[in-house]
């Protein structure tokens, strides 16, 4: 321990062992930029430096701070106190100046993203996202799940113990450029949870708005500590790593896009911190031989409505219903586009491409990116591991087509590239759906459009976010990761004779 010495600076070509046996190297502009008090966070997964400068560790501590005292006086708390703060968030967002305020400032954001080539599709804050989330609030406004809830009882004789559901303390949350997300997040205030945020950089005003305008003066109105939410108001990535890095959370949540989510689940692993984990999603579907055709069009056009992490990716056809499956998914997918006013992109594995019109493969269309409308041919072909490609499209669907020899075949497939998010099968044949719901690795399988994977459509829970399987099934408890869920158990001893003993 006397070899120990603070960080106060470091060198250009610097070696930085990690994970054991490997050496990163220290880049000039790191050497530059660090500073005395800084932090350095070495991902032991990678060899990643993450820098954290003073002043964000700093901002990062305090709102975890201000948590962690929240998180004390809540016990004191009514659960009537924490409808009451639900029931006034919602008023708040339903009322239409409060809500201009937020609006406006959303609109910057908006503009923002687009001037920097940003996507904007999930940045927006639409009517039906605003009504979402007033619905989501009125769903922990009503809910019956109370902060201590009796979960099981043993009886001995002359004493017993009790197990009961207990509030797990302060959670962090990183999530995207999504708006609603900040108001799902509330929903850990429902089992007695004290929450810190993090909005990507994109949604951050957005998010400042929601905060000042209509969250904390509905903590205020309900006598909530002011420390039961908090937003980290810096657009500095490594505010996200700090947070995470923070050993005094209970549970640290990441919900974006699949590298940035996988790097802080490293970093919360790093510190001991439990964490959950929402990033890589993309769903299959997979049309065996009995598949009636007006159900798998009706699938496919439902499941292509917007971009998320639920959104059909990857579409199987068994090669038995391939002339008329295959022609049939390439109108649907068009008519998905056109629904959305514009052209959809379709990539065919490469020994799938017999199955597709020649033409098609030269057919120019022109695409929506987020920088920008760009000519590209309407199908193209792609090697087998590129199904493991999520298609992270702005306004033009884009999926992914492979034509297989059996519903088999496509489950090796999916177990293989998916993220094993979500799968659906279109069959008439019992048996056949009960094989693929055994063989399938993943926690949402379904018979039909893939969008129903979503905790508040589905459960009428508000979700904090989807888990898949990509990095392992889940222990003892669901994908779907809601307020409610966000527990633990303590056991408490009742003597009433005072004699027992061991």
């Amino acid at each position: 321990m006397d070899n120990i010495q603070p960080l106060v600076g470091l060198v250009a070509g610097q070696v930085v062992p990690f994970g054991g046996d490997r050496l990163a190297t220290v880049s000039q502009a790191l050497a530059d930029a660090f500073r005395p008090g800084d932090r350095l966070v070495v991902v032991q997964d990678s060899g990643a430096l993450l820098h954290i400068p003073a002043a964000e560790f700093a901002l990062v501590g305090s709102a975890v701070d201000r948590a962690a005292e929240a998180f004390t006086s809540l016990a004191a708390v009514s659960d009537e106190q924490v409808s009451a703060f639900f029931d006034s968030f919602a008023a708040a967002l339903e009322d239409d100046n409060v809500f201009a305020l937020v609006t406006a400032a959303n609109d910057i954001d908006v503009r923002s993203a687009a001037a920097r080539g940003r996507s904007t599709t999930r940045l927006q804050l639409s009517q039906r996202m605003r009504t979402d989330m007033i619905d989501g609030l009125r769903v922990w406004r009503d809910a019956s799940t109370p902060r201590q809830q009796v979960v099981e009882e043993v009886h001995h004789g002359g004493w017993s113990v009790t197990a009961e559901r207990a509030p797990l303390g302060v959670v962090g949350f990183v999530f995207e450029g999504r708006p609603n997300v900040f108001a799902d997040a509330t929903g850990v205030l429902r089992t007695g949870n004290t929450a810190v945020l993090r909005i990507g950089s994109d949604a951050l005003g957005t998010a400042e708005a929601i905060m000042r305008h209509a969250l904390a003066p509905a903590l205020a109105t309900a006598g909530l500590p002011s420390g039961c939410v908090s937003l980290v108001a810096s657009p500095a990535r490594a505010a996200g790593w700090a947070l995470f890095n923070d050993r005094r959370l209970s549970l640290a949540i990441a919900r974006g896009s699949g590298e940035a989510v996988a790097q802080l689940g490293a970093v919360a692993r790093q510190a001991g911190v439990p964490v959950s984990l929402h990033g890589t999603g993309g769903a299959w579907m997979m049309a065996a031989a009995t598949a009636d055709a007006d159900r798998f069009r009706d699938s496919v056009l439902y499941s292509l409505d917007r971009k998320v992490c639920n959104t059909l990716n990857v579409c199987c056809i068994v090669a038995d219903r391939a002339a008329d499956l295959v022609p049939l998914f390439i109108d649907t997918v068009r008519a998905a586009g056109t629904a959305r006013g514009t052209t959809a992109r379709v990539h065919v594995v490469h020994a799938s491409a017999a199955h597709v019109a020649a033409q098609l493969f030269t057919e120019i269309v022109r695409v929506d990116r987020a920088d920008g409308g760009i000519e590209e041919p309407f199908a193209s072909t792609i090697d087998e591991a590129a199904l493991a490609t999520e298609w992270e499209w702005e306004n033009s669907p884009e999926v992914s087509l492979v034509v297989v020899h059996s519903i088999d075949q496509a489950v090796d497939l999916f177990n293989r590239y998916s993220p094993q998010l979500t799968a659906s099968l279109i069959s008439s044949d019992p048996v056949e759906h009960q094989r693929f719901y055994d063989r399938c690795d993943a926690p949402f399988i379904g018979d039909g459009f893939t969008r129903w994977v979503d905790g508040q459509f589905a459960l009428n829970r508000p979700e904090l976010g989807l888990s898949n399987w990509e990095a392992g099934r889940l222990f003892s408890r669901s994908a779907v990761l809601s307020g409610d869920s966000v527990f633990t158990v303590r056991l408490r001893a009742t003597v009433s004779d005072a004699t027992t003993h061991r």
